[in-house]
């Protein structure tokens, strides 16, 4: 959702932007060109370029490691590289060192405290390297990078945990326009990559969020022998002949703020249908940062870019013996503006994962609002053995 551009080779068109409905969208798909249609009403022409693009996810990336630097980390900034941020556990942290105050000037919430990294599980010494798998890869919902997950990655590698946080194509630092992002196999093509490239037997954690949970029902029939078990927070958590489209349209209510913020860009022209998907910046807090501490939001003002029309269109082929086959779990949160908690429920009810976990006071983006609270809940599930 922050920048996109078209590649022309005239130089003189550039993509323009439309606030579209979710219906809308899909019928430009299905029907072809549209000429001069009245249900699709001009917003406003983007006129942003390369430079641009690169100056925004530099601006990212610097902010990022300030994060780490200034109470994210506890040891120090660790660079992206590139499309792939690969982040593992410092020998030299000391695990009894207390997490860093957040800037925020929000009450701290009793359902997230501030706690000392041994007391974010439980009583209990957690031994990571007795679990089936203490990797965790971390993938970024539509919009957002690896950034996002800055607090999540501090906190697990604290417990002693291996993480990684992916860069989808035309995501985060990764440099690809997202107007010419054409599939959903491009789009998740740097998590599937990596998958591929795990050791024999080596298995991971996947988790998942917005978006990035149908990126990882993707993942898990093309590598569902390398996947332990995923985590969907917050997430498109779809049924074989399902698109991320499908669910995102049941929410029909006018005021949505979705249907509010959503910019449709035209990379290709307007009498084609929309390139990507970019939000109003003056909707984006209330729409996925209600809760979230000001430093985040402004973090992600700079951080966010485009979401790939594409792959929201593109309809899943999941498979009982392989998608089916890995142990799936869903974390609601249940102060969420993007994805409300109705339609979360209702995409559990109709794809039922073996455990479901609630985090009270959560808006859309918990690595945020509720980075503790998230978690413990990821390493209580790393913990679950099979039945």
């Amino acid at each position: 959702m922050g920048l996109c551009f078209s590649r022309n080779s005239t130089g003189k068109k550039r993509p323009t932007s439309r606030r579209l409905t979710n219906q809308s969208a899909a019928a430009a798909v299905s029907g072809g060109a549209v000429n001069g249609s009245n249900r699709w009403s001009r917003n406003r022409s983007t006129k942003r370029d390369d430079s641009l693009i690169q100056e925004r996810a530099l601006a990212a990336a610097i902010l990022f490691q300030q994060q780490l630097q200034n109470g994210g980390g506890g040891g120090g900034a660790v660079p992206f590289d590139r499309s792939t941020s690969l982040r593992y556990p410092n020998s030299n942290s000391k695990k009894n060192q207390p997490l860093p105050r957040s800037s925020s000037s929000r009450a701290r919430s009793l359902t997230d405290p501030l706690l000392q990294p041994h007391q974010l599980v439980s009583n209990q010494e957690l031994k990571v390297d007795d679990l089936e798998t203490n990797h965790f890869v971390l993938v970024h919902g539509g919009g957002f990078g690896a950034w996002c997950w800055y607090k999540t990655i501090a906190l697990l590698e604290e417990a002693g945990f291996k993480v990684t946080a992916v860069d989808l194509t035309g995501s985060g630092i990764h440099s690809f326009d997202t107007n010419s992002i054409a599939s959903l196999s491009q789009y998740v093509q740097p998590l599937t990559d990596f998958l591929e490239k795990l050791a024999d037997g080596e298995k991971v954690i996947l988790v998942g969020h917005d978006f990035g949970g149908a990126c990882i029902s993707f993942a898990m029939e093309l590598y569902s022998f390398k996947v332990s078990k995923a985590v969907f927070i917050a997430a498109a958590m779809l049924t074989s002949g399902q698109s991320a489209l499908d669910i995102f349209s049941q929410k029909t209510d006018s005021n949505d703020l979705t249907r509010q913020s959503q910019i449709f860009i035209y990379a290709n022209g307007n009498d084609k249908p929309p390139t990507a998907i970019d939000l109003d910046k003056s909707l984006l807090r209330d729409l996925l940062f209600n809760h979230s501490p000001a430093k985040d939001v402004a973090l992600a003002s700079v951080s966010m870019r485009s979401i790939p029309f594409s792959p929201v269109l593109e309809k899943l082929c999941l498979s009982d013996s392989k998608y089916g086959s890995v142990r799936r779990f869903y974390i609601e949160t249940a102060e969420d503006n993007a994805i409300p908690i109705a339609l979360q429920q209702s995409m559990i009810s109709n794809n039922p994962p073996e455990r479901v976990f609630h985090l009270k006071g959560a808006d859309h983006s918990p690595f945020f609002s509720k980075p503790q609270a998230l978690h413990r809940l990821l390493v209580e599930i790393s913990r679950i053995q099979s039945t």
